[in-house]
């Protein structure tokens, strides 16, 4: 074997290691023990029956990925959301780091990943609630593939994107590569998760993950 095609293939054994590590991470923090104590108990996701209707209408054709830019807000329009989006990474298991309970309004971007709009899938996280409050996510399960996810660019351009699958997942169940792979190859995808099902007191989690799958159809500025 060349050194050409040594290298070649360490690089792609790394990477092939990154994206398991990350894989596992993000299952973690997927299943991981949440901060809200005595939390809203009851269901909190939204009409869990109609999670994966077929749309009424056709989707859309998928738009070509633009270029790198960071996220600076998300619109979510049939739910009534516009948050900041603030860059995370990871925490110490390897999973990615939601924002602060005290930024609960808040939308975490895993910043070592894809930027929203540019080719491959993009992930985003929020909670869906705190110890008090209803948190940015708490509709998320009530969206519906056909519904407009926007977000804002710092080039100024809005990336909009397509809700086409709606998913809840029990933990134990969990999916990461369905819930985090890319599902169209060469587009531009995009990713919302949160808690999901009811909240187990005894293991102070909740059941399961809510995770809406969009792909981009169109921009403005």
């Amino acid at each position: 074997m060349s050194d050409d095609e040594h290298s070649s293939g360490s690089g792609r054994l790394l990477m092939g290691l990154a994206w398991a590590v990350l894989l596992l991470g993000l299952w973690m923090w997927g299943r991981q023990v949440t901060d809200v104590g005595q939390g809203i108990s009851a269901t909190v996701t939204g009409d869990m029956a109609a999670v994966g209707r077929p749309p009424d209408a056709e989707l859309p054709p998928a738009a070509r990925p633009l270029g790198d830019a960071l996220p600076q807000r998300i619109d979510i329009p049939d739910l009534g959301v516009q948050a900041p989006v603030v860059a995370r990474g990871l925490d110490r298991q390897g999973a990615i780091d939601p924002p602060p309970f005290d930024q609960a309004g808040a939308v975490g971007w895993y910043a070592a990943g894809t930027r929203p709009g540019a080719a491959g899938a993009a992930l985003m996280v929020g909670h869906v609630d705190t110890r008090t409050r209803p948190a940015v996510f708490y509709k998320l399960s009530a969206m519906r593939p056909g519904e407009t996810v926007r977000v804002i660019r710092d080039d100024g351009k809005v990336a909009e994107f397509t809700v086409d699958d709606v998913q809840v997942q029990d933990r134990d169940r969990f999916d990461p590569r369905q819930a985090y792979g890319q599902h169209r190859p060469g587009h531009a995808e995009l990713r919302l998760i949160t808690c999901g099902g009811t909240f187990d007191r005894d293991s102070h989690s909740y059941t399961a993950n809510v995770i809406v799958s969009a792909y981009l159809t169109g921009t403005g500025l």
